[in-house]
């Protein structure tokens, strides 16, 4: 049975818009008003974890009627989380980091609908490898990218050959929103046909 309750996607990110939308669903953005934890030595699949219920809950409070979704990606390298860079430097450094090895991409997601007492968490994880990075591939990277918004300080959706050799595990949950186990959690809760 589809539900007649709206569906809310709780963030700013464009490509989770993007790749929302793609998935056939009807909804609207109403970006969480919330501080996020960006604690590099917690792990990162708690801090993707509670950000995407902070975005979720903080949404749904204000709209109990409807379901709302949450969501937040970091990458992780070393035990350590490299959220979005502060600056180009950081973004220097986080790429020289990523150069010539593999990592891994978490994405938190959360599922709140506040009128229904409904709250579902997933987490998905992909590995992606990097090819090793000239200080000239990473100038080059940055130029054409606008990276200041990207954990990890890239986007594999934008010319990621420049860097990616390898990845295993769900393209879209690297750029963002896991595809098909969003689907399965909206079909299963009947905001999705």
């Amino acid at each position: 049975m589809i539900t007649s309750d709206p569906l809310i996607l709780a963030s700013a990110s464009p490509r989770r818009r993007e790749l929302l939308a793609q998935l056939g669903a009807v909804f609207t953005v109403v970006v969480a008003d919330i501080v996020e934890h960006e604690d590099p030595s917690l792990d990162p699949r708690v801090m993707v974890a509670r950000n995407s219920a902070l975005k979720a809950e903080r949404v749904a409070a204000l709209h109990p009627e409807a379901w709302v979704l949450g969501a937040d990606t970091t990458v992780f390298v070393d035990g350590q989380a490299l959220n979005k860079p502060v600056d180009l430097d950081a973004a220097r450094g986080m790429l020289r980091r990523l150069s010539g090895r593999a990592h891994t991409v978490f994405t938190g997601v959360a599922l709140r609908h506040a009128g229904l007492r409904v709250s579902e968490d997933l987490g998905v994880a992909s590995e992606v490898e990097f090819r090793s990075l000239s200080g000239a591939d990473i100038e080059d990277y940055l130029r054409l990218v606008h990276v200041l918004d990207k954990a990890g300080a890239y986007a594999i959706q934008e010319h990621g050959e420049r860097l990616v050799t390898a990845r295993r595990g769900s393209l879209s949950n690297i750029i963002g929103l896991p595809q098909d186990e969003v689907r399965e959690l909206l079909t299963r809760r009947g905001v999705l046909p």
